[in-house]
């Protein structure tokens, strides 16, 4: 083995007593990463406060955010190292945010209005769109190789939150070039 496609998320992983752990991620293996396993929380909401663009909704560290406003229900409150949605709140009060013992460790992001477009034979669902793009060595630019459509009819997206609905989960999209 050469390159390990990191996507070890170890807020499931060290929970789980059940699995046997030959492989420890932390020791020194002559492979290359493709995504070490400290990148995944590093690049995910950590980098959001630091990214202004009109494509990245508003997101401030909490602790350095200057006054909580009051029209929180344009908000998300998000841990910064959580997955699937762990510890999210989509509708914060003052008292959650006052409440938080290490506000370091949280961003207040605003919230991104889904649109509910894609056609089903029930009702229509919300999607993301995420792309998975590889950059060789030595070439100016990323390739995209990949895209994974994400489908939802609750107010998340993710299996947990869709769990009563049908026609969500995951696909691909196409598109006519």
């Amino acid at each position: 083995m050469r390159k390990i496609y990191n996507r070890v998320i170890f807020d499931e992983l060290w929970p789980r007593t059940d699995l046997k752990r030959e492989f420890f991620f932390p020791e020194d293996y002559d492979v290359t990463y493709v995504g070490h396993p400290n990148w995944f929380f590093r690049i995910s909401k950590y980098t959001l406060p630091l990214i202004h663009s009109p494509y990245v909704p508003e997101t401030w560290f909490l602790d350095e955010l200057p006054v909580i406003p009051d029209n929180l229900s344009d908000y998300v409150l998000k841990p910064l190292f959580s997955f699937a949605g762990q510890g999210v709140l989509i509708n914060p009060t003052h008292e959650d945010i006052e409440s938080l013992e290490s506000p370091e460790q949280y961003i207040l992001q605003k919230k991104v209005q889904y649109a509910s477009v894609i056609e089903t034979p029930n009702e229509p669902a919300k999607f993301e769109l995420r792309m998975m793009f590889l950059w060789k060595d030595g070439e100016p630019r990323p390739t995209l190789v990949n895209n994974l459509l994400r489908l939802s009819k609750a107010e998340m997206v993710g299996v947990r939150y869709n769990k009563d609905k049908d026609w969500v989960g995951g696909s691909v999209g196409f598109h006519r070039i």
